[in-house]
């Protein structure tokens, strides 16, 4: 290499690291972060919520110049998690990463104050449908089939985050649809309930495609059905339910990450500028793919913050039609 080769390729290295360097400067607020930030997950590890979390909180590591801790809170159906992050000072350095769970626990009053006051909404980082999976001996090969089992013998099933999360009331609403009697027996999350179908402990698990993926592809588990209303990339061949008899029903989910309300603006809007970016990135938008998933729709914190407001009103009605009950 000549020496004006080398004056180059190291001037070239200065001008990417001081390029880099802007690019953290220009994302981050002043003054923060100035310790690590703990990124609150409402799931156990494993699950497909976990995964993408892990994914955000490199992003913001990256970005921010600053560690960011996952931190897994998972049980009581997502309230865990909420309480925490709700009882925390509002200055950036605690996350909440959660899905639709969230708008459930405050539809079903779960929590002792109103979720859509008492958090910021930050950024929607992912969507993606739930997978019905089955033992591979589990008799019924379709969701009529299932149905028609259950006839002669209750069902179990689990998965999402406990009672009142996304899957039992999703499971409760197809109950009513089709008459097939269920049991929704609670765990942790879904990568515990998919583990419970693995040991024989319950019939059905609904996992996330993140979640799900893995053990469809190893043969321990058998997809039964995708709960969302189109079919997945991945498993092209895995009807939905509603094309098996069931239209309208589904169930899909989209995780947010939010902060304790007061948190101030300019973090806020930071965090979701470097989410927003790096969900929307070529290389995650094909990672996500893989395994039935996508970015969610770019939203700025008051779109979000919008958008959530209609969804919870949606969700109440739904509450009070299936008259869940929280023992």
């Amino acid at each position: 290499m000549t020496i004006t080769l080398r004056r180059f390729t190291g001037l070239l290295t200065l001008a990417l690291l001081a390029c880099s360097s802007a690019a953290i400067a220009q994302d981050k607020p002043a003054g923060y972060p100035v310790r690590p930030i703990r990124l609150i997950v409402a799931v156990a590890p494993g699950a497909g919520a976990d995964a993408i979390a892990r994914a955000v909180a490199q992003m913001l590591s990256d970005r921010l110049g600053q560690n960011v801790i996952v931190d897994n809170r998972s049980g009581g159906g997502g309230v865990i998690a909420t309480e925490l992050v709700a009882k925390s000072p509002p200055d950036g350095y605690t996350i909440l990463s959660q899905g639709d769970t969230l708008m459930l626990q405050g539809a079903m009053k779960r929590v002792p104050f109103d979720v859509l006051k008492a958090f910021e909404p930050i950024v929607s980082t992912s969507a993606q449908p739930y997978i019905l999976l089955v033992a591979p001996n589990f008799p019924p090969k379709t969701m009529k089939e299932m149905v028609a089992y259950s006839a002669t013998q209750t069902v179990t099933y689990s998965g999402s985050s406990g009672v009142g999360a996304t899957v039992h009331l999703g499971m409760e609403w197809f109950a009513q649809l089709s008459g097939a009697k269920l049991l929704f027996v609670p765990y942790k999350g879904s990568a515990p309930a998919i583990l419970g179908v693995m040991g024989g402990e319950i019939h059905m698990a609904a996992g996330s495609a993140i979640a799900a993926s893995g053990a469809i592809r190893s043969g321990k588990l058998r997809a039964l059905a995708t709960m969302g209303l189109t079919r997945i990339p991945v498993l092209p061949d895995l009807p939905t339910v509603a094309e098996q008899g069931y239209p309208g029903f589904k169930i899909t989910n989209r995780y947010n990450l939010s902060a304790p309300a007061g948190t101030p603006r300019p973090i806020i809007a930071a965090i979701n500028r470097i989410v927003s970016d790096g969900m929307h990135t070529p290389q995650m938008a094909q990672r996500l793919a893989a395994d039935g998933s996508q970015p969610a729709e770019r939203m700025t914190p008051d779109e979000l913050k919008a958008a959530l407001a209609r969804e919870y009103a949606e969700i109440e009605q739904q509450v009070k039609r299936l008259n869940i009950k929280i023992q």
